[in-house]
């Protein structure tokens, strides 16, 4: 049970680093800035859904919000929505 404490804080500090770095990068105005917005909401999204699991007591839950809300951020990322730190743990691209 305790690595699986860790594991969702673990993933919920990583969601809410990688939600506070991103930088969209599609002008104004087109599919693609729309899109971004879509990704980032997702991802905040998820972000409060795994903290009401979290906090209701279901881990299992939590760890996937949190797990899927990061997915969202680090694919916008790999097709070029946004501008991310490429260098420490945050992002795969």
């Amino acid at each position: 049970m305790a690595d699986l404490v860790e594991k969702t804080d673990r993933y919920e500090r990583l969601l809410a680093e990688a939600l506070a770095e991103i930088d969209p990068v599609a002008p104004e105005g087109t599919p693609l800035a729309a899109a971004a917005a879509e990704f980032e909401e997702m991802a905040a999204s998820y972000l409060q859904d795994g903290r009401h699991f979290r906090d209701g007591g279901d881990l299992v839950n939590a760890l996937a919000a949190f797990s899927y809300g990061h997915a969202w951020l680090d694919a916008g990322a790999r097709i070029g929505l946004f501008a991310v730190p490429t260098d420490g743990h945050l992002f795969t691209v």
